[in-house]
Parts: C-alpha cells; structure tokens; sequence
C-alpha cells in the first residue's frame, strides 16, 4: 500500500464538521475524484474486518493428538515394535485410530455446523464521487468518501455527520443502548464516550429515522467495530475446566506408569529374568495403566450431549464446552436483545384520570390500575392518548396497505401504533374520521412532533415530545371527564416530577397533548391541552424469569452488563428478579477507577447484580475479575461489543438468530432460538455430562488398575509362571469390555434434582480423593478374585497355565461387567437406579458377553488371544467368582 497523503483524523466527534472535511481533503458537494479514491483504497485498504479463518481439516485432524493419553499410547505402540512386539503394536495403533477417527468427525461436523453461520451481509452506500451520487459496495469506502444515508440504511463504515435531518440511530449493536439515539451535528467533548458521541455515525449500527450527510472517518479494522475485533483477536482463551481436568488426570497416569514400569522392570533384572519377559511385562504394565478407552468415551460422551442441546437449538463450536457449562457459577449476560425483545412497548400512560398500565395477550391489549380494569371508552385522557399517539405518527407498514407486514420506523411510533392497534383502533378509520392537513416533523431542536387532521371545518392538532418540551408549550391540562382547565406553574412542575419518576425506574417517557384550531396555517406548538404521559420499556423476553430463577435454583448468579442506561438496566434487572429494591447499579465510571493490580477486588464489584453504561475493555475486565474469585464464567451477548469477554470467558454463548458475526466467532456455544432458557438447559446437561464422565472415568480406571495389580503382583509372586493376563488381552479388555459399559455410563440420563445442587468448586479435579480410594479399593478386590482364580486353577485344579490363564482373563472380563453396577449414585436403591435404568448398560453388557465368548469360541480369535474353552465346571468358576465384586458392591451400598 502507498503512503497516503491524509491522516485519519483523531476525535473527529471533537472537531467541527468543517475541519473534518478539511484534514480529508474533501469537500462535501464533489466528493472525492474516482482517481483519489482508488489511491486512497491502495493506502487504507478494503473496508473489511479481519475474521476468523476456518479451521482445516488437518488442524482438527492434529488437535486429536494434542491428548497426552494418545501420546502415551503412541509411545507404547513405538516400543512394541521396536522390541519385535508386531501384534501389540498393531493393536495398539488400531485403538489409536478408533479414537482418533471419532473425535475427528465429531470435531469436524461442530467446526463445519459453525461456518454454516457465517452470513455476513455484502451491503452497499450511497456515495458522493465526481460530483455523482451513486451505489458503491460497502467494501470499496474510503476515508474522505461523502454517504448519504437515511432511514433503513446500515452504517458501513466510522462517519463523521455534516448534515443530519431528524436523524435517529439504532446502536444498540455496538454499544448495547437499548433506545435509539439521537444525532446532531456540532463537535462534543473529546473524552466523551462512544455512546455519547452523538454527532458520529459507526459501522454496524442502523438509520432508523431522518436522513444524513457524513464523511468516512474510518474503514475496516480502524473503525470502532474493527477495534473490538481486534480485541476479540488478542484476548487469550485458556482451557476448559474440563480439559484442563482431563490433562492433570494424564499426567498423574503417565508418572503412575513409568514409574511402575520402570520399578517391575528394575525387579525382574535384579531377579535375572530375560531380557524379552522383562519388556514384555513393562509393557503390559504401562497398556494396563492406560485407560485407552478414555478418550474413546470422553468424546462420545461429550459429542452425545453435543447432540442433546442441538435438539434444543443450543450449537456447541467446542466438545469440552459442554461439560464445562455444567460446573458454571456465574453467568455475566447482555441486556438488549439477550434478557430483552429489544423493542419499545407501551408500559403504560398517566393521564389526569390515572395511571393505567397495559397488559398485552394474545394480540388485544388492556389497561388497569390497582388491578382494576380502566374501560377506555369511560376513560377520555386515556382514549385521547391513545389516539393521539395513533395520529401524531410516522411509522409504516412495510408494504404499503398490507397492515400484516412488517411496521417500519421509530421504535417508539412503532409501539404507540400497536398498543393502539391492539387496545381496538383502527389506524385507517382514525385517518378517515381525521383526515392529516399538515405535519410538522420531529425536529431535535424543540423536541416535539405535531400533525394537523381536519374535522367539520377545524382542525385537531395532534402533539407528543419530550415532557419538558410539551409541557412548557402546554396552557391547559384535559380533566378526568374530558373537559379542560388551566394548567398552572404547579401543575406543571408536577407533571415534571411525574415523567421523572418514570424515567428513574428506566422507562422512556414522551408527553401527549393537542388542541383545536381554526386554521392550519397557525403555529403547532402554542396553547396546547396537556393531556398525559405515556411510558415505554424495552420488555423482558417472556421465557427469561424463569430461567434466571432455575439458574438461582442451581446456584448460579447472574449478573447484566450493558451499555445502557442505569436506571433502564436496573428495572430491567428487578423485573427480572436479578435485583432487589436496594440494589444499586455500578457504571463504567466507578469501573473505570477499579485498581486491577490490586490483590483484593472490591466487595461491590464482586457482588453487584447490575454493571450499566460499560465499554467493551470493561466487559473483559470484569470477565476477569469474577475469575479471580474462582468462578467458572459464562458470558451471553449478541452485539459485537461482546465479542472480547465471550472470548475470554470459560463460556462464550452468543445468540445466532440476531448475533453479529464477530459474536458468533468469539463464542463456544450459539443458542440458534436465541432464548435465555436454552442456557438452563445446557447447564443440566453439562452437569449431566460430567456426573457421567466421573463415572465412567472412576469405572474404566478401577478395571485397569486391577489389570495393573494382577501384572504387578503376579509378576513378583508368581516369577516363573506366564502372567495371569497377557498384554494382548489386556488390550481386548481395555479397548471391548470395558469401552462399551463405560460408554454405556457416559451415554446415562443423569440423576434426578441434578439442577439444585450448587455448582462444583472449580478447582475440584475429575477425581477427588474419595473417589481414588474407590479405584483402588474396587481394583484390589477385582484383583483379589482374579489372582485367586489363577492360584486355584495352577495349585488346587492342576488346569496347567494356559487353562489357567484363560479362566483368570475371562473372571476379570466378567468382573468387569458386572463392576459397572458398583457406579450407582450415592444413596440410590440397589435395583431401581441410575445404571439399572440406564438401557445402553444392559445392552453393553449383552454385547461384551457375547465378544467374550467370541474371544473364546472364534479359533483365530482365540489363537491371537492365547485363550482356549473352558469346561462347564470351569464356566461355573469363573462366573462364580466375578460376581464376587457385586455383590460386596450391594453389601457395601
């Protein structure tokens, strides 16, 4: 790129529009020369934000070798062979493949689902070149362009507005303001904040009223919206809880096998065994010691419950994310659009008759005080509002004399026509009865709007505003009858105080009133009847108390952070029952002072249920300071001001219906239905996941610890005699017998009132120490039954050591069936329980019964196993004794 000759301009919004437009070397009328533009295009590049790239094939083909589980396996593999062990070697590179061929294709269809998201929309603007207006795609804007834009357009890149109409702006994209804001043009402060620059226009944001002239400030990654990106760029995702877990429990295994390994082997050269026994025991130690149907059940386990929240319109980008909602303690959520509908609704009005509150159900609307219903046709200052609001308004349908499309305009219009719509008027029989004369535009300078409509002669002139605005162009208030009388200095002091209280509990307030002329021609906004305020909210989606209340209920906080107002935030968050009457809001400013270094947060931060008027830093910051506390974070958001904290948060959860794209990337999960209770959902089922997971893990580690047992002592007891169960068995055991019942628990529905318990410490590891006790406990008494079984074969029935190794691998094939019983939850009855119920147990055990005695039956099988077919007696023994673990397992429960 060539150097270009102007600078971006620094704090435009603090400069005049003039000197903007004179540091870019522009002037407003021409525009630039196609010739500036394309030079201006080589310098500053395209206006395009960097994104994520697609993950390949070959990246989610390495990430499966990441586990050091598989590694150890790989190393064993490498000595089988080198010590001319082929058939280990190969059975071991077979279980390699299986695992890595299942979290391959389950990584890759989650990666590929995500990229289905990707739609981000090829906008174009209206630009002014060589003196031209005319269609240019958004990407080819430079800096110094002139656009103009009105109502409907998308903002496509930073500008600085030259002239503006009545302009409103939708930003709540960026800055999370749930209200359109309100645009003019002269310079403001230079340190004021994005969400009070008012006079500049940002990418990503929507024109939803007026029209507007403004100059490109910035393109791509140099606008506000690149900016954040790049933070979502650089903020550092670390590990799930659960990988983290599983990655501790992987190292402790290698340690426990080398030295076991290393310990036997030092054994049998001091004892002067061969060479070759001696690495062969070694390595069936270290096979024994490696669970290799870990990650095998991990991944199903995980991609299992994957598909259980796609059901409920939940995409999960990343598998350990799944577990690692199940252990969330707090949940960090956005405002607008996540916890909101993100649109203005009527709250209710205040008349001189009373303050009736609207209540909306299944398309009609009514009004009551004090629960008792207002009847609008006993009501004149109400019905007067009501059609006034009807009247004195902008907003259309999208096509035009088809009322079931779609209203298009002001938020605020949009509400007073359809709680008008819905309390019974008719739009069209209003305009009939009042036909419109004149119209007098929103205009930000006296902050009111006025229309005209002719009846018999007069004309009713129709008025809503700010209340200070209206109320200062008000002479007379409408009584509760519907007559008039003077307003006085009082009376309109109070009124103020009135739309103030409103506005303190976080609702938009405008003020309604008219009166009847003579003549069109007269001025709008002179000797006008007040006749009431009306109050708007952006409402709470209708699924969210309940979901907050379930989080509650399984011991999860959860905290808004938005960049709207306070006092919005705060009602919101009472309504929400997220807040109590005593709860105060913390804004970005009282954030902004937190010292970061210091070793202690302070109390209010940590225990604030309301954070208002953040930035996108802030986000982060507070992602990371409830990490500090220990809590595992998710954090829900859908505007690209969200985008850093879903990335650095342990969850990310980003909406996919009205999600940015930037959201999407940043994010580990996308509710597809966007709904807050979707998240509750995902939780239980991450705690499922890891209940499952802890079984399984505790089940396959029991079975290989009294592999390693029965290798370890038989190898020291029994010096002169083949061990008990050789490494190929092992292998068979380990990769059939016990894959598919501790598949069968990863694959269980969980237990029942899983969501009232608090969620886990999240410094708890998979395995506590109560449950190594169980694996050693449970592996030395299935040893105990095994070695028991070899003696009695060798010394008491003289069987010789092949019949006796093959009744010893077939008591521990079966011990190991039976174990998975043992896995039932605490508490539970011993024939009515989670594993009882659990149909995939029974079928894992009907399919491993079936392979062992395919291992028994299947001459070439048999061959490669060094097995041979016991006799009935033998049978009879051999089942006898591997009951024997269960039963004390019944005993001991």
């Amino acid at each position: 790129m060539g150097e270009p000759r102007v600078q971006l301009p620094k704090q435009p919004w603090s400069q005049s529009s003039d000197d903007v437009l004179e540091n870019l070397d522009v002037v407003a009328e021409r525009g630039l020369s196609s010739k500036e533009a394309m030079r201006r295009h080589d310098a500053f590049g395209a206006n395009v934000l960097e994104t994520a790239r697609p993950k390949s094939v070959w990246r989610v083909l390495y990430n499966q070798f990441e586990s050091l589980v598989v590694l150890l396996l790989l190393g064993a593999a490498v000595a089988a062979f080198a010590f001319g062990e082929y058939v280990e070697g190969v059975a071991i590179g077979v279980v390699i493949f299986i695992n890595t061929a299942i979290g391959f294709f389950m990584e890759l269809r989650a990666v590929r689902s995500m990229e289905a998201l990707r739609t981000m929309a090829q906008t174009s603007s209206r630009v002014r070149r060589d003196a031209e207006a005319g269609m240019l795609p958004a990407r080819e804007l430079v800096p110094g362009d002139i656009v103009e834009l009105q109502a409907g357009d998308v903002v496509s890149a930073d500008m600085r507005l030259v002239g503006s109409q009545n302009l409103q702006v939708d930003e709540s994209v960026l800055t999370g303001e749930s209200v359109p804001v309100e645009k003019q043009d002269a310079p403001i402060a230079a340190d004021a904040v994005l969400g009070d620059r008012t006079n500049m226009l940002f990418k990503g944001t929507a024109i939803t009223r007026g029209q507007a002239q403004a100059v490109v400030t910035a393109t791509g990654m140099a606008t506000e919206l690149g900016r954040i990106t790049e933070l979502v760029q650089h903020a550092q995702k670390h590990e799930t809880p659960l990988e983290e877990r599983i990655d501790t429990l992987a190292r402790k295994l290698v340690w426990v096998c080398l030295v076991l390994a290393g310990l036997i082997a030092l054994i049998g050269f001091l004892q002067q065994r061969p060479t070759l026994q001696v690495i062969g025991t070694a390595i069936a130690l270290a096979v024994a010691t490696i669970p290799e149907g870990l990650p095998i059940v991990a991944t199903i386990a995980l991609a299992r419950g994957m598909f259980r929240m796609a059901r409920r319109n939940a995409l999960v980008r990343n598998l350990a994310a799944v577990e690692t909602l199940g252990s969330t303690s707090i949940v960090l959520t956005d405002k607008t659009g996540t916890l909101t509908e993100n649109r203005m609704t009527v709250d209710g009005y205040v008349t001189p008759a009373g303050a009736p509150r609207a209540t909306f159900a299944q398309g009609a609307a009514t009004f009551a005080q004090d629960s008792t219903p207002v009847d609008i046709e006993q009501n004149p200052p109400l019905k007067a509002a009501l059609e006034i609001g009807m009247l004195c308004n902008g907003a259309e349908h999208a096509t035009e004399g088809d009322p079931d499309s779609p209203l298009v305009g002001d938020p605020v219009e949009i509400g007073l026509l359809q709680v008008a719509t819905a309390a019974g008027f008719n739009r069209e029989e209003l305009r009939r009865a009042y036909p419109e004369t004149r119209e007098e535009s929103f205009d930000a300078t006296v902050k009111m709007m006025g229309t005209f409509h002719k009846v018999d002669g007069r004309y009713r002139v129709a008025v809503k505003g700010a209340p200070e605005a209206v109320l200062r162009s008000c002479t007379q208030v409408m009584t509760p009858g519907g007559q008039v009388e003077a307003l006085s200095d009082d009376g309109r002091a109070d009124w103020l105080v009135r739309a103030d209280d409103l506005a303190q509990r976080g609702l938009r307030v405008l003020a309604l009133a008219e009166k009847w002329v003579d003549d069109d021609a007269v001025a709008p906004y002179e000797g006008l009847v007040f006749v009431g305020l009306v109050a708007f909210i952006d409402p709470p989606r209708d699924d969210v108390r309940d979901a907050i209340a379930e989080c509650h209920g399984a011991g999860i906080r959860v905290v808004m952070v938005t960049g709207d107002h306070p006092a919005t935030a705060l009602h919101i968050a009472q309504q929400l029952q997220m807040a109590d009457e005593t709860s105060e809001a913390v804004t970005g400013a009282e954030l902004r002072r937190w010292d970061k270094t210091a070793t202690a947060s302070p109390a209010r931060l940590v225990d604030a249920p309301v954070f208002a008027r953040v930035s996108p830093e802030q986000k982060l910051d507070l992602v990371e300071l409830h990490k500090r506390q220990g809590a595992v974070v998710a954090m829900t958001g859908d505007g690209v001001n969200d985008a850093p904290a879903l990335t650095r948060a342990d969850i990310g959860i980003a909406m996919g219906q009205r999600g940015t794209q930037v959201a999407r990337e940043a994010s580990d999960m996308v509710l597809q239905d966007d709904a807050f209770s979707t998240i509750v959902h995902a939780v239980e089922q991450g705690r499922i996941i890891f209940d499952n997971i802890r079984k399984f893990v505790v089940y396959l580690l029991s079975c290989n610890i009294s592999e390693l047992f029965v290798i370890a002592v038989a190898s020291l007891f029994f010096a002169d005699l083949p061990l008990p169960i050789t490494p190929l068995q092992i292998l068979f055991l380990n990769l059939v017998t016990d894959v598919f019942p501790a598949l069968a628990l990863g694959l269980g529905e969980g237990e029942r009132g899983i969501l009232s318990r608090p969620p886990r410490d999240p410094a708890e590891s998979v395995l506590t120490r109560e449950h190594w006790l169980r694996i050693f406990g449970w592996g030395s008494v299935i040893t105990l039954v095994v070695l028991g079984v070899y003696a009695s074969a060798l010394y008491q029935l003289d069987l010789g050591p092949e019949m006796a190794v093959t009744m010893s691998f077939l008591t521990l094939a079966l011990a190991q069936l039976w174990h998975v019983f043992n896995m039932r939850g605490a508490g539970s009855s011993r024939l009515k329980n989670d594993i009882t119920k659990n149909r995939w147990v029974w079928g894992a055990i009907a399919l491993c019964i079936v392979l062992t005695l395919a291992a028994v039956y299947i001459p070439p099988l048999a061959e490669v196993l060094d097995v041979v077919p016991p006799t009935l007696e033998q049978w009879a023994i051999v089942v006898g004794a591997s009951l024997v673990p269960a039963v004390l397992g019944v005993i001991r429960k």
